[in-house]
């Protein structure tokens, strides 16, 4: 379970790179907030010199297909939050302002492990605010055929059981279980990276999607071949990926949960649905503060713990 006091980052961070879907550059900067601010998008760069603010909230998400998009086409948005706000999300950053002058959060190496390395670099600070958690009271599931995702009651804090299954004998069927705390999710799924199929990229590209991909920021499927030179950084890498993408879509709830994330071959727009699901059923889960616990240390993991886990070699 994630600790007792809210967090942010000691200072500004800067980073820059290119989106994987629209190609296009962007700089992003964090700045720290103020206790209760929660996370939120300055979304800059927009026609006549405009900006938008943006609550990174399930009810702010437009779109879900192949990454999640927070805001709207019309008035301004951000897609491709899911690396970042896992990284946050496992972190325990809890109030941060995050300045982008592009219309997707950069791809970089297509894992969480470059986010985490900032936060690293610049530390965290405990701030003097309780943190308030999601706990799950009943089950809440979202369906289409045989595919679902679903939250249930789980007191020890949030564990994820996802499970994926691909017609490729490379991939086949594979599933994971994980208790979510920093340390695991250093250890387990920072640095798995988003993968993609070759048989789909002209179709995608024709669509303006993936227009940024390549073998620096997306592990490559030919068939039952990987193209990538270096190979997989983990045996497993495809359903380590998608749980991180799960962290982050269900980070959208606003709070760390304390319940149990299932899904059989879910994906960004299920991860988003089950959360629209569970917060229109005011019966099903409970908005807790923890209170009178003496101050502990900063919970989140420090400075100079970047990349402490090594990942776990092919």
């Amino acid at each position: 379970m994630a600790g007792k006091w809210q967090a942010t980052l000691a200072s500004r961070a800067e980073l820059s790179g290119f989106g994987v879907h629209s190609n296009a550059p962007v700089t992003v900067i964090l700045h720290p907030a103020a206790a209760n601010h929660g996370i939120k998008f300055l979304r800059k760069g927009l026609a006549g010199g405009r900006e938008r603010l943006i609550v990174s909230r399930y009810d702010s998400v437009s779109a879900s297909e192949l990454c999640t998009i927070i805001g709207d086409a019309e008035s301004g948005s951000v897609s491709t939050i899911e690396h970042l706000m896992a990284a946050l999300y496992a972190s325990g950053i809890d109030n941060l302002l995050i300045e982008i002058d592009g219309p997707e959060v950069p791809i970089l190496d297509g894992s969480s492990a470059p986010f985490i390395a900032v936060f690293d670099r610049v530390g965290l600070v405990r701030q003097e605010a309780p943190r308030r958690f999601l706990k799950i009271l009943k089950p809440v599931r979202v369906a289409h055929g045989d595919k679902f995702s679903e939250l249930v009651p789980f007191a020890k804090g949030f564990r994820l059981s996802v499970e994926i299954d691909f017609a490729t004998a490379l991939i086949g069927r594979q599933q994971k279980t994980l208790d979510m705390t920093p340390e695991s999710f250093r250890s387990e799924l920072q640095f798995a990276r988003t993968f993609g199929f070759l048989k789909d990229v002209d179709a995608l590209r024709k669509a303006g999607y993936a227009l940024g991909a390549s073998l620096d920021n997306t592990v490559a499927i030919d068939g039952d071949a990987i193209l990538n030179p270096e190979g997989l950084r983990y045996r497993d890498e495809f359903i380590r990926h998608k749980m991180l993408d799960a962290v982050g879509d269900l980070s959208l709830a606003g709070y760390p949960i304390i319940g149990h994330f299932r899904s059989y071959c879910g994906g960004h727009r299920m991860n988003v649905s089950v959360l629209d699901a569970l917060f229109a059923d005011r019966t099903a889960y409970e908005i807790i503060e923890t209170k009178g616990a003496s101050m502990p240390r900063v919970d989140a993991l420090s400075r100079g713990a970047a990349l402490a886990f090594a990942p776990e070699a092919h």
